[in-house]
Parts: C-alpha cells; structure tokens; sequence
C-alpha cells in the first residue's frame, strides 16, 4: 500500500506541480501581461480610427459649408460689379454718398453740437494789436553796433 499511496502522491504531486508552475511561473505571467497590452492597443486603435473618421467627416461638413459660403459671397460680388457697372457718370452727380437716414443724423448731430450763432459782424482793422511796436527793433539787421562792452 505504501507504494501505491507513493504513486498517487507523485501523481498528485505533480499535476498541482504544473499548474502551480504554469500559472505562478513569470514567462506565463509575461504572456498574460502582453496579451492584456495587446488587447488593450488593439481597442485605442480601434477608438483612434473612430475619432478620425467622426473629425474627417466633421471636417467635410465644415469645407461644404465654406463652400457655400464662398460661392454666396461671389454671387453678392458679382451682383455688387454689374450694379456698378450699370451706374452713369451722370448719376453718380445725383447719388449721395450717405443714405437719407445717415443724412438726417448727421444734420441733427451737427445742429446739437454747434447751434445757429448769430454772424458778428467784425471789422477788419489795418492796425496791429497793442503788444506789436510800431518801430523796428533792428535785432535782425546785420550790423554790429557799439556797445558797452569793455576790453581787458
């Protein structure tokens, strides 16, 4: 009997020996770990192909409606140089340069700001202020004069 409890030990033995090799063993774990990395690359690239695509086709939206707004701003461009074109020189004299209404504001501003003063009437006078002399200095007449100045 010893001998058969020895074979079932050693069988015991070394079935518990395998798995506890197989699952505690640091290759296995290194194994585990770079499948859990792979796993875990694989769904950010997935993640990542997504948020390109959704920024490629918000990209697209954008670059249409850039488009369409190009395309209107031509047409009021267009519009706008044939609208000139059809102006005479004739009207131009007729056309005024600011509408009715900024018209009317400029009018009303003016008329608060500077109210009708009645004109002075001012005389022209031929004689110069009081603070001017009547007779020339001679400062700026090239001539020396004859000082008081002493030599030593």
């Amino acid at each position: 009997m010893t001998v058969v409890t020895s074979l079932i030990i050693f069988v015991v033995g070394t079935i518990v020996g395998f798995f506890a090799n197989h699952f505690l063993s640091s290759s296995s774990q290194e194994k585990r770990r770079l499948s859990e990395q792979v796993s875990k690359g694989e769904a950010t690239l997935s993640q990542y192909k997504l948020d390109v695509a959704d920024h490629l086709k918000s990209s697209a939206n954008l670059l249409d409606q850039m488009n369409d707004t190009c395309q209107t701003a031509m047409k009021q461009m267009e519009e706008s140089t044939q609208l000139l074109q059809r102006v005479t020189i004739n009207d131009v004299d007729g056309m005024p340069f600011f509408s009715q209404e900024t018209q009317d504001q400029l009018t009303q501003t003016v008329g608060l700001r500077h109210p009708k003063r009645a004109a002075k009437h001012e005389e022209s006078s031929t004689e110069p202020p009081l603070d001017y002399s009547s007779e020339a200095s001679g400062l700026f007449i090239d001539q020396k004069k004859q000082g008081t100045s002493k030599a030593s």
